[in-house]
């Protein structure tokens, strides 16, 4: 018997067993699964194999580690039992790392005619190498970060504080009493710039943590993706073997029922490994209209924050922040005039502001006062000059279908009635921003029904030309 000892002979060992699991299993598993595997040493009767990522140590020991002990004991009945050590694999460029580098440079097969033997072929069999390279620090399914989106550049009050703490607590700390962190708001309220916050101090603090951020539409695309070319293992090891998960616009896979099972068995396997899960969307996971119970579950089950509404104070203490980051004296009245005249959209506040400052460089440094900022806003102001409330909806509806606006709050299910109530909710929904518990208020009525109304409306204006010009007529009245 060889000197078990001997590197080379474990080397050899090892060779003679992958060629036979290679026959059993097939080249696609093999690759994806075996390859990646790399013998140590074999110590008073068990052998050490180094495994790239927990998630493939957990695979292979479910799935082949009695068939590799049983063909071992085979060749060396000195071998009793297989110890699987998670370690980066150590080959000849140096490290996993130069593995993943070598495999980059490597030109990517067509879709169209990429098939299972030329993408194997392409990273030299080590197909599962390639997707857990982000445990090392190649995020390569994770969206670019804005450097501008970070915590210091995050304006604190009343209407975010408690999610700013929320996910500062986060980003400080690897374990925190909460998760997932469920962040949600209307748009262009900072729940984007908080979970770009996150990943940045993450990142800082301890560069070692893999953090991945996406959307869920790349999510859902990726997915789609793996069915698609039956890689569906590697997918799972891609995502599976993070430490942070960033998902931001959740509501993108409401009704999506094939990625919301994907994301549901993501979400409990990172759980459970400990891993931190943040996730942003529109709405609470409550309100979320085509998501799964078993799912809204999950997501509710950590800490959900809410994003208020900006006020006048938080809008104002934006734009003072913003004019320091241009490096431009914007006066104080232009300032709050901007903060009481703009009041629903962050986003849109900050635009109009770069919009006055580019307008007065560009005209070669044209004083920046109120008459200008007028001039150069006028259509935007036009608009925001216009706000449109529940109360005019039902108003307007009421009129238009001859009914009373007490009928709009009462318990009636008429057709007569009931119809245009649930037009009112729709362009409330439409034309205002207020939330769906809000609207369902203003109804005496509650969200759910709220959710009902919109739906049903949005299905019969696709089969029903008549009310879909019913509604039309009423949006131009409204709006104008």
């Amino acid at each position: 018997m060889e000197d078990i000892q001997d590197t080379n002979s474990v080397q050899i060992q090892w060779e003679q067993i992958c060629s036979k699991l290679k026959t059993e299993v097939g080249d696609t598993a093999f690759n994806s699964w075996l390859r990646p595997l790399e013998p140590a040493s074999i110590e008073e009767g068990k052998v050490n194999l180094k495994v790239p990522t927990r998630f493939m140590r957990n695979w292979v020991v479910t799935h082949y580690s009695d068939r590799i002990r049983a063909l071992w004991n085979k060749y060396n009945p000195d071998v009793e039992d297989i110890n699987f050590i998670v370690q980066p694999i150590q080959k000849e460029v140096g490290s996993l790392r130069g593995i993943i580098r070598s495999f980059e440079k490597v030109p990517t097969p067509k879709p169209d005619t990429e098939s299972f033997a030329v993408r194997d072929a392409s990273v030299n069999g080590a197909s599962a190498l390639d997707w857990a390279s982000d445990s090392l620090g190649k995020d390569s399914i994770s969206a670019p970060l804005d450097p501008r989106y970070t915590f210091e550049n995050f304006v604190v009050g009343k209407p975010n504080e408690f999610a700013y703490a929320a996910a500062k607590r986060v980003a400080e700390s690897k374990k925190v009493s909460f998760n997932p962190l469920f962040l949600y708001s209307g748009v262009g309220l900072g729940k984007t710039h908080l979970m770009h916050a996150i990943a940045w101090e993450i990142r800082r603090k301890d560069p070692s943590r893999t953090v991945v951020y996406l959307s869920a539409e790349k999510f859902m695309y990726k997915f789609v993706r793996a069915i698609r070319y039956k890689d569906t293992m590697a997918f799972k090891e891609q995502f599976r073997s993070v430490d942070v998960l960033m998902v931001d616009d959740v509501q993108f896979i409401c009704g999506k029922d094939q990625t919301q099972e994907e994301f549901f068995h993501t979400f409990n396997s990172l759980i459970e490994d400990g891993r931190q899960i943040i996730i942003s969307a529109d709405k609470s996971p409550a309100d979320l209209d085509g998501i799964e119970s078993r799912l809204k579950s999950r997501l509710s089950c950590g800490l959900v924050a809410d994003i208020h509404p900006t006020n006048f104070e938080l809008r104002l203490g934006i734009l003072e922040a913003k004019a320091e980051q241009l490096e431009v004296k914007v006066p104080e009245k232009v300032l709050e005039f901007l903060a009481h005249k703009i009041a629903t959209n962050v986003r849109e506040l900050e635009g109009a502001l770069k919009r006055v400052v580019a307008h007065s460089q560009l005209l070669g440094g044209r004083e920046i006062n109120l008459e200008m900022t007028q001039d150069v806003l006028r259509d935007m102001l036009r608009s925001y000059d216009k706000r449109i409330t529940i109360d005019d909806i039902q108003k307007k509806v009421s009129e238009h279908f001859n009914i009373s606006p007490k009928e709009m709050h009462s318990d009636r299910r008429a057709r007569s009635v009931a119809r245009p109530r649930q037009i009112a909710m729709y362009l409330a929904k439409q034309l205002t921003n207020r939330s769906l518990p809000e609207i369902g208020r203003k109804f005496e009525r509650d969200h759910t029904t709220v959710m009902h109304a919109v739906r049903k409306i949005e299905e019969l204006l696709v089969q029903d030309s008549s009310m879909a010009e019913d509604v039309e007529l009423l949006r131009r009245m409204l709006e104008n």
